[in-house]
């Protein structure tokens, strides 16, 4: 998981024990070997980290995401309506294209993925809800940078990531700014070299929605 280099180091350097157990729980050997962070360091943090609730001990002792971070996603998620306004059409979506479908905004010089539903296929895309991306690679990215072709979507072919190619279309409020992306993406055996005007027409309709859902235009 990408992590943002804020220059505050406590801040940066708990941020970045969060992030390492989030992939997997860890102990505190692989801990600091994730981080890079010293013994002592690592052990510290992640134990002030663990008496916030924010990191627990598993049953083999092991340092992995705590209780309280159920609480704070929950919360999070309430101040981004666009995220539950978006379900039903990226449902839609999945479903009539059989691929990943995901929602973004932009998060400074990063974007965040705030929903995402995975295809039903075998092999697809694999994009976590709270994941940060950049934004110069991928249909999404650029999207959000106002990179949209005339028919009013972006495709993209392995600009992120080797053999997955995606399209995305921008969420625009009434005054026609961009305020969200959203996109399908999935192995290039499926979505081929140029997904764009086979998906295309479907995830501008799904941007059409969310925005009238979320009681943007």
């Amino acid at each position: 998981m990408e992590s943002t280099i804020s220059g505050v180091g406590v801040i940066d350097k708990a941020a970045a024990i969060l992030s390492a157990v989030a992939d997997e729980p860890l102990a505190l050997a692989g801990l600091v070997e994730a981080t890079g962070l010293a013994r002592p360091t690592a052990h510290r943090l992640a134990t002030a980290l663990e008496c916030h609730g924010l990191i627990r001990r598993d049953p083999d002792g092991r340092f992995a995401l705590g209780a309280q971070l159920l609480a704070l996603g929950h919360a999070a998620s309430r101040s981004w309506p666009l995220a539950e306004a978006a379900n039903f059409a990226l449902g839609g979506l999945r479903d009539q294209t059989g691929e990943s479908a995901q929602l973004y905004v932009r998060q400074g010089d990063r974007r965040v993925c705030l929903a995402s539903l995975e295809s039903g296929h075998g092999l697809r895309t694999i994009v976590d809800t709270g994941e940060i991306l950049p934004l110069g690679l991928g249909s999404g990215g650029r999207v959000l940078l106002e990179e949209v072709g005339p028919d009013g979507w972006l495709a993209s072919v392995e600009e992120r990531q080797q053999g997955v190619a995606s399209v995305s279309a921008p969420v625009v409020d009434a005054a026609g700014r961009v305020v969200a992306a959203v996109g399908v993406s999935g192995p290039i055996q499926r979505l081929t070299r140029d997904p764009g005007p086979r998906f295309g027409p479907a995830v501008v309709a799904a941007a059409v929605s969310i925005a009238t859902d979320a009681g943007l235009t």
